[in-house]
């Protein structure tokens, strides 16, 4: 075990790759719930006619060598019946936890992973009826997105996916280039991605989004724009440009340093020749890692509308969120804590699923802060007077030496009084793996810190 580092300080020479903020606070800043709070008490006074579904499948057939994410290779036999045996009882347990004294709607929902087309076709189909017949969400009604993966995106498995109503199937492609793939401990063949990307187009699901990474080891600036136009030949309605980052306990991990200033102005470089090429070719910039294709029909929320309140996670790796509480199960890295949390979760009785067991209070703060990091990181930016009807209050009342320091270094164009928009300028945007760190409060920052890397 090694204990987590410390995010760095926050002056103007910091890394621009700091840390991937998709939700906040980080599952390192939860701890052990004192109490064990029902759910039934925490869903009581929360509103329910708009939540958010999301299905975590802990399976992948490999790990890649970048993964840090709660995932495990492969399963024995009967695993994966007996994992979807025990979020059936979850399901059922926290559809109970909701009530009937008012209305329980669900307006999103979507599979994540590990890899849900880990599952077989026969087992997908099981997946979609825990999401309908034990929580009651109308998958055919909403926005229902899906993870894959090349190898998994096999033609049966797209077809109960399509059936089943899904809006969008993301991808994780990474690189067109084998030596890349290899290079990132991901060993695939562009054919198979190729042959993969056919199938999920045959599959005729609106909207398809392909992952990619840069900073690989090798490659430059001619491979990079080789892979997004191996990406572009299929016209994908999303593409999202992940920055490679070198985790603890991860395949990569074994190379992770100290900060790497000639990584960084390569991640960068490539980021600015990538995010350039996208744009030219008619996407849209939704935030520093989403660009949308400018003609393609709109499929409800941005990505991070499914981290907002109103969030119910089921599966071992899944998060839920009310307004005063952000819980979940145990978390870690390492392949051993990770077979022992599943196992874990799998021999749960119902009655365990009843209750909160990890995670961290919200407060009001807390609230402000996290509003602000998760509007401020999109291009759409901060919307001052929406930040005052719900808090009361301006961001400058709260944030005003973040605004300050951000606008100085370039990053944020606005003042952030009322009636006006905080939005990240291009090189803000670029630089999003540092604001998003530099807004983390005092006390989370503590807590990450402190957390115990497993």
């Amino acid at each position: 075990m090694t204990t987590a580092p410390a995010l760095r300080s926050t002056d103007q020479d910091v890394s621009p790759y700091q840390h991937y903020v998709y939700a906040y606070p980080h599952k390192t800043a939860y701890r052990r719930l004192t109490g064990r709070p029902a759910l039934r008490s925490l869903w009581a006074a929360e509103p329910k006619d708009a939540l958010s579904l999301y299905l975590h499948i802990p399976f992948c057939e490999i790990r890649c060598g970048f993964c840090n994410l709660f995932t495990r290779i492969g399963a024995p036999d009967g695993m994966t019946t007996a994992y979807l045996d025990a979020l059936e009882r979850q399901a059922t347990a926290v559809r109970d936890a909701l009530g009937d004294t008012g209305p329980v709607r669900f307006a999103t929902a979507a599979f994540g992973g590990g890899t849900p087309t880990f599952l077989t076709a026969a087992e997908l189909q099981r997946l979609c009826d825990i999401a309908e017949h034990r929580m009651g969400a109308d998958l055919t009604a909403v926005p229902l997105s899906v993870e894959a993966s090349p190898a998994t995106a096999t033609a049966d498995r797209l077809e109960v996916l399509a059936a089943r109503g899904t809006t969008r199937l993301s991808l994780g492609v990474q690189s067109f280039d084998d030596t890349e793939a290899r290079a990132a401990v991901r060993p695939q063949r562009r054919a198979d991605v190729e042959a993969a990307l056919g199938r999920v187009r045959d599959a005729r699901i609106p909207v398809l989004n392909i992952d990619l990474i840069y900073g690989i080891d090798g490659q430059t600036e001619t491979t990079w724009l080789r892979s997004l136009d191996g990406a572009l030949a299929w016209r994908p309605e999303e593409l999202y440009l992940y920055p490679l980052y070198v985790r603890p306990l991860t395949g990569l991990g074994r190379r992770a340093g100290g900060p790497d200033p000639a990584w960084d102005a390569q991640r960068l470089r490539l980021y600015r020749a990538g995010r350039d090429h996208l744009l030219a070719h008619g996407y849209e910039q939704r935030s520093m890692r989403m660009f949308r294709r400018a003609d393609a029909a709109p499929q409800g929320a941005d990505d991070y509308a499914c981290q907002t309140d109103g969030m119910i996670g089921l599966g071992c790796g899944a998060r839920s969120y009310t307004a005063g509480l952000h819980y979940s199960f145990d978390y870690a890295v390492g392949m051993h804590e990770i077979r022992a949390i599943i196992d874990d979760y799998v021999s749960r009785p119902a009655a365990d699923f009843a209750h909160a067991e990890y995670g961290r209070r919200i407060d009001a703060g807390e609230a402000r802060r996290r509003h602000l990091l998760q509007s401020l990181l999109q291009a759409d930016g901060l919307d001052t007077a929406d930040y005052r009807a719900r808090f009361g209050r301006t961001p400058r009342d709260d944030f005003a030496a973040e605004l300050d320091r951000f606008a100085d270094r370039g990053w944020l164009a606005g003042d952030g009084t009322p009636g006006t928009v905080l939005r990240l300028t291009p090189e803000g945007l670029a630089h999003s793996d540092a604001i998003g760190p530099e807004l983390f409060s005092p006390a989370v920052r503590a807590a990450m810190a402190a957390y115990e890397r497993k």
